[in-house]
């Protein structure tokens, strides 16, 4: 019931924080944490391997890293991450 709950939290944070790009990075890293939990719990009541959450975990960091790259070159290129002033036309 936890995790759900963190799962919707983090999908309302997403929606209504869509205008800062860290923002919404972070919303997302919260929505892969309760994904986490959640599939953690279920593989820990089965008594099953964690060998694919060590792989859901490695996927995961690899997001957060391309997300915090594209974050820095957005905001090296406008100079902040505002989605407003990003301009899909240039």
């Amino acid at each position: 019931m936890f995790s759900i709950i963190m799962f919707f939290s983090g999908l309302l944070s997403f929606c209504l924080k869509r205008k800062h790009l860290l923002l919404m990075l972070l919303s997302l890293e919260f929505i892969i944490l309760s994904l986490y939990f959640n599939m953690f719990i279920y593989l820990s009541f089965f008594n099953y391997e964690f060998y694919f959450s060590m792989i859901f975990l490695t996927m995961s960091v690899c997001e957060g890293g391309l997300g915090l790259s594209i974050l820095v070159s957005m905001i090296r290129t406008h100079g902040n991450d505002y989605f407003q002033t990003f301009s899909v036309l240039w």
